[in-house]
């Protein structure tokens, strides 16, 4: 047994688990929309995106994207390309695997007394919990598609920026490398998304106008570029706590190895 190799397993499985968990619920909590001024109990925003007044009008996924992102700089730091390309491929498996459970769990017909007991119940408004399961659950094939694609998009991208950076910067500078990285990536994925979701794929009718999706994404964009600037702390805390748990010297080989093996954008 080498307790180095075990740790350094180790350490994968656990960065692994928080990006898959929290990419997977960013999926699945994603379509409900809220209001950000609303949550913090201030005005809207109006901000005037070309001509279009437009709020903080957020995806609930926003609040786990984070992670996912903090995560990837990190199995980029310790990994290198090959072990953010690995969870990000096994994370689209198993949010295709997790929709196509979904899918058929909103087909199956419902046991009529669950859907009596909502009915019927004392609340003030009373539900129809088969259609509230289907309208929670049935994201559009256009939004699960164009999410995936946006998602493989900015990672990949994410680990090409991030180690041209490490290339200028060497092991200093992680925050140079880290948000340059996202804000890149998360630039490209935010646009990717809505153009596939609400313009290209949409269905007949429910088309977005190209200047409603520009200015969406814009705003998102401006989100998550406040956010990865506020969470730059939390990434150096998590390599603080890595190094510490593998030792620096045992670390900083590991980063070295990662980023030479960490050429080219596949």
């Amino acid at each position: 047994m080498n307790p180095v190799k075990d740790k350094k397993t180790f350490l994968y499985i656990v960065l692994s688990g928080i990006f898959l968990t929290n990419a997977l619920l960013a999926e699945l909590v994603g379509v409900k929309i809220f209001s950000l001024e609303g949550t913090l109990g201030i005005d809207p925003a109006q901000i005037n995106i070309f001509g279009s007044f437009l709020d903080f009008n957020l995806t609930t996924g926003v609040l786990l994207w984070p992670v996912v992102f903090i995560t990837t700089d990190i199995i980029n730091e310790y990994f290198g390309k090959e072990g953010v390309k690995k969870i990000t491929f096994l994370t689209i498996a198993f949010i295709v695997y997790a929709f196509l459970i979904i899918t058929v769990a909103i087909y199956l017909a419902p046991a009529q007394f669950w859907v009596d007991i909502n009915i019927n119940s004392s609340v003030e408004q009373p539900i129809d919990i088969n259609l509230a399961f289907q309208k929670i659950f049935g994201q559009g094939a256009n939004i699960i598609v164009g999410s995936l694609i946006a998602f493989l998009i900015g990672q990949l991208l994410d680990v090409f920026v991030f180690h041209k950076l490490r290339k200028l910067t060497g092991s200093k500078k992680l925050w140079l490398r880290a948000t340059g990285s996202t804000l890149v990536s998360q630039l490209v994925d935010s646009f990717v998304v809505l153009f596939i979701a609400f313009y290209f794929l949409a269905p007949k009718g429910t088309q977005w106008p190209a200047i409603t999706v520009v200015s969406v994404a814009l705003l998102n964009y401006i989100y998550k570029f406040i956010i990865a600037v506020v969470l730059t702390p939390v990434l150096y805390l998590g390599h603080n706590l890595i190094d510490n748990y593998l030792g620096k010297e045992k670390a900083q080989a590991l980063m070295e190895e990662a980023a030479d093996k960490s050429e080219g954008f596949f």
